[in-house]
């Protein structure tokens, strides 16, 4: 009986979340508002199908450690640096204000000082989803906005790894102030003790593992290394450390991040994070509870005033305090008005502790969902907030007037030489694929190879060339390979597989991207064709071609005729491969 109360909690909680994942997308919505409705939806707040909500929450921890390795698999300190002068004291100051208007909203319910303080905190806290995406729709996630903004939500989640390891020693019932601290410290001890084990001992032992795996050729293993290193460093970090395991995963990110591993170790965690992801948003939808939402109304407004426009305007006044464009600081101000993954993660932790009130609970799920909602909304709306402000009187002149001096935009400016080269990503690195790249460099065109041979990768690598280590056919394979930018995405060798699924992510991505596809066998060509290929190039063609004009050119033909029957030749072979009258053939040939 408890294993059809299982499948029927994944099957019901993933059905609902698909279809209202679904119908919000089509809205241009975040998909994760979709799935906290789903969540209401099979709660027991409405009538018919009510999932486990204890097994929902079970399955939901595997999201939120997968959640954190990736988290930690794509945090770089280069990255913080890069826009240190802003992101860090930007999000610390945004911290403070929404953590004081929190706990000051708290406090005047009567929660008590530690629910009302935990109340700011996971109001200061956006969501990484929601915040990537909105950057991603309107083309901003690689500008300077955008690198601010992420690198400001990079601070936002170490702060939040450090309070959940700190949270339940600041929880803890009849505790004295000498004892709290004592406890903060011995837990700071086994932090730091577990840091340095995992970054200097695993960052030994990890990599080398994941070189077996991967040189075993077993993509089934790989990707099985991948979840029992986030599933497992998280598990010995709470059992051994006494330290949360979303710290555990996030470490063992780092680890897997700084190897050769991370674009590949990337795509592979990716699907299932996603899967289980989704169940702890259904699992927090699940919570909502309608009469608490009529009991404290009071809350429920004051939690969206705080995310909405507490936070934002904190956001504003700081960026513009250190000298960044009005238009800058009201981009990063609007996407960072939401809350979302980790603001859950602290009120579940807190209500596992119960400390955390009923009504705080449905305060965060009520705002996550308005916020979330409106955020895509909002930041279509910059151009027009921006001219509305513009008519104030006074306004604008005092805005401009802190950009006579901005040392660090200025800096932000010059650390980076942009690379205007035309790029084409190269898919396999053999005799063809290193032909390639030697012609495009000659002729100032940027290559950017993706590779499955390890040593391959390394050997690029080591003579400069841009090289991602991973399966083509994955998203973030691509996207570490820049095929946003790219004009050209070339399959150099003839048994690349999955050519077609690989084509539609990057026209997913790149809609202008010209496909130049290599295959073996003249019946690929159709299939190829209809999922976009620009030119396909057939070795079975190639060869016959080849022997048809060695032959002709032995009998004495002259050039003409050599041209005439290699055309007459190909459209033979042409003709076979796709049976359609030759009037209505692709524009372009095969080679």
């Amino acid at each position: 009986m408890h294993d059809i109360t299982l499948i029927l909690t994944l099957t019901g909680g993933l059905t609902a979340a698909l279809i209202l994942g679904y119908i919000t997308h089509l809205l241009g919505l975040s998909p994760i508002v979709g799935y906290l409705i789903a969540g209401i939806i099979v709660g027991p707040a409405t009538p018919g199908f009510v999932a486990d909500h204890k097994l929902a929450e079970q399955m939901a921890e595997v999201g939120v450690i997968l959640l954190m390795f990736g988290v930690g698999l794509h945090f770089h300190i280069h990255d913080l640096l890069a826009v240190r002068k802003v992101a860090i004291p930007g999000a610390l100051g945004q911290i403070f204000v929404a953590t004081i208007l929190g706990a000051g909203l708290g406090y005047l319910a009567g929660w008590g000082l530690a629910p009302s303080i935990i109340f700011g905190l996971a109001l200061s806290v956006a969501s990484t989803v929601v915040l990537a995406r909105v950057l991603a729709d309107h083309r901003e996630l690689h500008t300077s906005t955008g690198r601010i903004a992420m690198g400001w939500l990079v601070v936002e989640d170490l702060f939040t790894v450090i309070t959940l390891v700190l949270l339940p020693t600041f929880v803890a019932k009849d505790a004295a102030l000498g004892t709290i601290l004592l406890a903060g410290t011995g837990t700071m001890i086994k932090i730091a003790l577990f840091v340095v084990i995992i970054m200097v001992g695993g960052g030994r032992v990890i990599p080398w593992i994941f070189e077996k795996m991967a040189k075993s050729g077993s993509r089934e293993l790989f990707t099985l290394t991948v979840l029992v290193t986030a599933l497992g460093i998280a598990v010995v970090s709470a059992t051994l450390f006494g330290v949360s395991m979303a710290l555990g995963a996030f470490l063992a990110g780092m680890v897997v991040g700084r190897s050769d591993f991370s674009a590949r170790a990337a795509s592979d965690a990716l699907p299932m994070r996603d899967a289980f992801a989704v169940l702890f948003f259904v699992s927090v939808g699940m919570l909502f509870d309608p009469a608490q939402l009529l009991a404290a109304p009071g809350i429920i407004l004051g939690t969206l005033a705080i995310v909405l426009i507490g936070k934002p305007l904190a956001a504003f006044l700081i960026v513009v305090l250190l000298r960044y464009p009005a238009r800058t600081a009201l981009s990063v101000a609007v996407a960072l008005a939401q809350i979302g993954e980790f603001s859950f993660i602290l009120g579940s932790l807190a209500q596992e502790k119960g400390v955390f009130p009923p009504e705080a609970s449905q305060g965060l799920i009520v705002a996550a969902i308005i916020s979330i909602t409106l955020n895509p909304l909002l930041y279509g709306a910059i151009p027009r907030i921006e001219r509305l402000m513009n008519r104030i009187p006074g306004l604008r002149s005092k805005l401009n007037s802190r950009l006579d001096v901005e040392p660090a935009l200025a800096s932000q400016h010059t650390e980076e030489q942009p690379d205007d080269r035309a790029r084409a990503i190269i898919i396999g690195y053999g005799p063809v694929g290193r032909t390639l790249t030697r012609i495009l460099t000659e002729n100032s065109i940027k290559p950017i190879v993706i590779e499955m041979n390890l040593d391959t990768f390394r050997m690029l690598r080591s003579q400069g060339i841009a090289v991602v280590y991973g399966d083509a056919r994955q998203l973030e394979v691509l996207q570490q390979a820049e095929v946003e930018k790219a004009q050209y995405l070339i399959f150099s060798s003839a048994q690349s597989q999955g050519s077609e699924e690989v084509i539609q992510q990057a026209k997913s991505l790149n809609k202008q991207i010209t496909t130049f596809v290599r295959t073996r066998f003249l019946h690929d060509v159709s299939g190829l064709h209809h999922f976009g290929a620009s030119k396909i190039f057939v070795d079975e063609a190639e060869i016959g071609l080849a022997l048809a004009a060695a032959i002709l050119k032995n009998l004495g033909a002259s050039g003409e005729q050599l041209d005439r029957e290699r055309d007459r030749v190909e459209r033979e072979f042409l003709i076979t491969a796709q049976p359609v009258p030759p009037a209505t053939l692709p524009s372009t040939t095969q080679a």
